[in-house]
């Protein structure tokens, strides 16, 4: 019989001569909650306690019906960072409109690498990095209609704002001043999106097959708000299958590029770079931002089987690609490969949301812990 983190919990809290029933053996729910208290270790964060939450949910019981979930989370650590995201992914009856909400508020000391070349030339060696600390808030909206089957178009306003960007003392005063006079005080980003997506997948939260492609075009405007005008645009293909196919073991194919449009260059924390994504999940195996750059590349793989037959326990391993343009550091001019392996815990096994560790091993001796909610891709 299935079982999932909750089940475990039920069975260990039971008397002992206690019958313990199956939850699996109950009418399905519309509705599944995941719920959970951590802590842990990330390249990026150092030690950090967090709470998340993830809700999953149906608005009609047909078969091909996609499922719908909002997650949230609260991150403090040791680095004084604190991240607040809150994520919606919700589609209507019958998969005709799918609402996309992407926001999160972050305080966030952190470092940056590639300083190299005419963007920011502190130091010409791209594998020293800087400490700096800002503020920010990104907030992404997208409504999506359906075109064709598991087809989609549509339109969204993203803003992205960063504020009080200083280097920390700990650097030297001539490193600390050329930073802040080279990054500013503040980035206003304002625009629209204009987006294509194809999703034949079920589940997003864990897919088991079916394909996405996703096409987002970005251009940002003086008169909405923006401090310039400039535009990128992202391709985000995504490929299941199962493997053996008679097995729930899943053979995942990931596929981004991220390049930028227009000749005015993005302000330097909008660039394409490591683990920026919209989901922060590139480059399990280095820390983030590791590399940036106007254009970015990038592929991955990774199988997902299972360790235990009821499924409460599953494996991955996983191998990265990705490629920058070399304006901002000619050292970036090949690409930088990543690889490593996880451990699933099957949190809810109604939607099968699962707590994802993993441990990632990059170049210049880069390796570190990765924690998701949900699978990274």
């Amino acid at each position: 019989k299935e079982r999932d983190l909750r089940d475990l919990f039920k069975h260990n809290s039971a008397k002992h001569n206690q019958s313990i029933k199956d939850s699996s053996e109950k009418k399905p729910q519309k509705y599944f909650f995941s719920f959970i208290p951590a802590a842990g270790y990330t390249l990026q964060t150092g030690f950090a306690g967090l709470v998340s939450s993830n809700l999953a949910f149906y608005n009609s019981n047909h078969i091909d019906q996609k499922i719908s979930n909002i997650t949230s989370s609260l991150t403090y650590s040791e680095h004084n960072q604190t991240i607040l995201p809150f994520t919606a992914d919700i589609w209507t009856k019958g998969n005709k409109i799918n609402f996309i909400s992407d926001n999160k508020y972050l305080k966030y000391p952190s470092d940056v690498f590639g300083l190299g070349g005419r963007r920011i030339s502190v130091d010409s060696n791209a594998n020293v990095g800087y400490t700096i600390n800002f503020s920010s808030l990104k907030f992404h909206q997208t409504v999506m209609f359906e075109i064709g089957k598991d087809m989609y178009a549509g339109i969204g306003y993203f803003y992205d704002q960063f504020w009080n960007i200083k280097a920390l003392d700990s650097l030297k005063r001539n490193v600390a001043n050329q930073l802040s006079l080279k990054l500013g005080t503040d980035e206003l980003v304002s625009g629209l999106a204009f987006r294509f997506l194809y999703d034949s997948r079920l589940n997003q939260i864990n897919p088991e097959n079916g394909t996405y492609f996703n096409i987002l075009f970005r251009p940002n405007f003086k008169t909405l708000g923006s401090n310039e005008n400039w535009s990128s645009l992202q391709s985000d293909v995504r490929f299941y299958t199962k493997f053996p196919t008679d097995s729930k073991n899943v053979w995942a194919f990931w596929s981004f590029a991220w390049i930028t449009t227009s000749k005015n260059t993005p302000p330097y924390l909008m660039l394409p770079s490591t683990g920026w994504d919209d989901q922060y999940n590139t480059g399990r195996g280095y820390i983030q931002g590791r590399f940036r750059g106007r254009n970015m590349m990038y592929l991955e793989n990774e199988y997902r089987f299972g360790i235990t037959q009821n499924g409460l326990l599953g494996g991955v391993v996983f191998a990265n690609f990705e490629y920058f343009s070399t304006d901002l550091s000619t050292q970036f001019n090949d690409v930088k490969t990543g690889y490593g392996f996880g451990l699933r815990i099957k949190l809810n096994k109604y939607s099968a949301t699962n707590l994802c560790i993993d441990y990632g091993f990059g170049q210049y001796a880069s390796h570190g812990f990765f924690v998701n909610l949900g699978e990274v891709f």
